[in-house]
């Protein structure tokens, strides 16, 4: 294939910049949610797979409680 191709494109050079910024701005909201998060809910979710069914049922109704 040429190397030329993408360069006969008009306007191809957005396209990284594009990218990079979707990127970004998915780790920056990722990192602010994770900043702001409520620790005990994130504890009681990593702990749901090894859990009790009481534990189960706990989580949910204070999950109801806190939607």
């Amino acid at each position: 294939m040429d190397k030329n191709v993408l360069q006969s494109i008009a306007g191809v050079a957005i396209y990284p910049l594009i990218s990079f910024a979707i990127f970004f701005l998915f780790f920056l909201g990722l990192l602010i949610y994770v900043a702001i998060a409520n620790r005990q809910h994130l504890h009681d979710m990593s702990q749901l797979p090894l859990g009790t069914e009481e534990d189960l049922r706990q989580a949910q109704l204070d999950h109801d409680i806190l939607c």
